[in-house]
């Protein structure tokens, strides 16, 4: 049975949501209201067991991504985020334009004043790759890059 909206309009918080994507599926993200919008904040969301497949070969492609954002109108979900980035199980794309595609659906569905989304791949063949996608206001780009890489603590 589905759902009923709350009054933010999200569904999938809360106990009982049992049905996860089975592919990609970026219809399934919600957003709320920001409560802040004149303050500039960052907000780090961090999946360290994201997976993909790879569109050549079919087999899994592993990550870490890490999505920073100074929120405008509205700020994602984090369920129906966990849900979305679980749909990319069945998905197969290169590891950039995952990065990409992430970075685009939430631009669309936030109007954030700044995003980026980093994705850290295990390595295939000894070579990790490390794509990483912004928009947004650039005033805020060293602030979020020094922040993504503090949280980390990897060095610049």
């Amino acid at each position: 049975m589905p759902r009923k909206k709350d009054e933010q309009g999200l569904k999938l918080l809360g106990e009982g949501h049992k049905d996860y994507p089975t592919d990609y599926a970026p219809q399934i993200l919600e957003a709320f209201d920001n409560k802040h919008p004149k303050n500039d904040y960052m907000v780090t969301l961090h999946c360290p067991e994201f997976t993909s497949l790879c569109p050549k070969t079919g087999q899994p492609d592993f990550a870490e991504i890490i999505i920073n954002y100074i929120p405008g109108p509205r700020l994602v979900e984090s369920k129906s985020l966990k849900l979305y980035l679980f749909s990319f199980r069945n998905h197969g794309d290169f590891h950039e334009d995952c990065v990409n595609i992430i970075m685009k659906d939430l631009k669309k569905l936030m109007s954030p004043k700044y995003i980026e989304v980093k994705g850290n791949f295990t390595p295939r063949g000894g070579i990790s790759i490390i794509p990483f996608a912004n928009y947004g206001d650039k005033k805020y780009a060293d602030y979020a890059k020094k922040r993504l890489f503090d949280s980390l603590g990897e060095q610049k």
